[in-house]
């Protein structure tokens, strides 16, 4: 391996910002085709419940896309059919370009179901694909019924409902897809015949699909590190590692340091070639789950921020708030807000303002409050 060179943090920083598109402010242009962009670039969006603001997917999508529509995201995933829903580290958005390299783990999931689906009865789901064949696309609410016996919850984001296990089972199998959400209200159609496929595509083999996740990384994240190529995981496996390596010997990748720690990161040469944001820095109110945010070890080591998701702390033990949004102003997070939308009164509620260290707030206060009003509109928007 070649001796790694050290970069300095900010430089890193700008790396990762360049990468993550929050350094322009419409990086994918706008319309529906953005979504479709957006989406393929970052390579996945993570979806959750939460919705004391707009739900993380939707959120993610604005901060990159000034003019995104909610019906946009519907479109692509329901008509379009450009994305689709399955599991990265989350339950995500991921480009349909990309189904061959997730085909691997539907089938590895039909042969040993995780644990929480253990329990679902195959001979149920094979009456469930019967019946869409047979009269179309289901949600949960098609099957549920007085017999639908709640059992004990065995993972944290399992169902109690027996049906809806089924319906997840087919949906991890790659059974089933989900052909549209409203709200979080998911229905399920047979893959294939949603996206009228005759023939699947060829799944991906185990070597291109390590290629694949090295790829989106270093296309979302610029300047990467094991954990980033594998998070949640912490470690390259020995394959991906000869992966690395080979791109290392062919000048494809080089191995860097970030000053102030020793962790290897690689990065290509020419996002080394990425200039200095010029003009008044850029405001964005992120979402706890957006891609910058939620691998929280590398955000305190690029940004000196530790974000704690406070959502799941004693209310007596916060010290931000429930559901805190950092707020990135050019290459710095210099603050966190707790914010709410009361839908009903038509306005966002700012519970809670926290500065972080080393911030001007007399300037920062005038942009964050510029870019409260705009996201304001964005959250009363339908």
């Amino acid at each position: 391996m070649l001796k790694a060179h050290e970069i300095a943090l900010a430089d890193a920083r700008r790396i990762w910002l360049r990468a993550q598109k929050l350094d322009v402010r419409e990086p994918f242009g706008s319309g529906p085709e953005a979504t479709k962009r957006a989406v393929e670039h970052l390579g996945y969006v993570q979806i959750d419940t939460i919705n004391v603001i707009e739900r993380a997917h939707h959120h993610i999508l604005y901060t990159r896309i000034p003019a995104y529509q909610r019906a946009d995201l519907r479109a692509a995933q329901s008509t379009d059919k450009s994305v689709f829903e399955y599991w990265t580290h989350a339950l995500s958005y991921v480009p349909t370009r990309d189904f061959r390299f997730f085909l691997p783990a539907m089938k590895d999931h039909a042969a040993a179901p995780k644990q929480w689906y253990t329990d679902a009865d195959p001979k149920e789901l094979g009456r469930l694909k019967r019946q869409i064949r047979r009269d179309g696309a289901i949600s949960i609410r098609d099957v549920d019924n007085d017999e639908d016996v709640l059992i004990e919850k065995d993972h944290p984001w399992a169902s109690r409902k027996p049906s809806k296990r089924v319906l997840q089972l087919g949906f991890y199998n790659g059974d089933f897809a989900i052909s549209e959400r409203i709200g979080m209200v998911k229905t399920y159609e047979l893959l294939d015949r949603h996206f009228g496929w005759d023939k699947q595509p060829k799944a991906a083999t185990a070597a291109q699909v390590r290629e694949y996740w090295l790829d989106r990384a270093l296309r979302a994240h610029g300047v990467v590190s094991a954990a980033t190529v594998m998070y949640p995981r912490l470690v390259l496996p020995a394959e991906l590692k000869a992966v690395v390596e080979r791109r290392v010997r062919k000048k494809e990748l080089m191995p860097v340091t970030i000053a102030g720690d020793a962790a290897p990161h690689w990065v290509t040469p020419e996002a080394l070639e990425v200039p200095a944001s010029e003009g008044e820095p850029l405001v964005h109110i992120l979402s706890p789950f957006d891609p910058l945010i939620i691998q929280r070890k590398r955000l305190k080591m690029f940004f000196g921020y530790d974000h704690v998701f406070e959502a799941y702390v004693a209310r007596d033990k916060r010290k931000f708030g429930y559901f805190v949004l950092p707020v990135l102003i050019g290459d710095q997070v210099v603050a966190a807000l707790d914010l709410k939308t009361d839908r009903a009164a038509g306005r966002v509620l700012i519970q809670s303002w926290h500065w972080l260290d080393a911030v001007r707030p007399r300037a920062h206060k005038r942009l964050i409050e510029e870019e409260l009003t705009r996201f304001e509109r964005f959250q009363l928007a339908t």
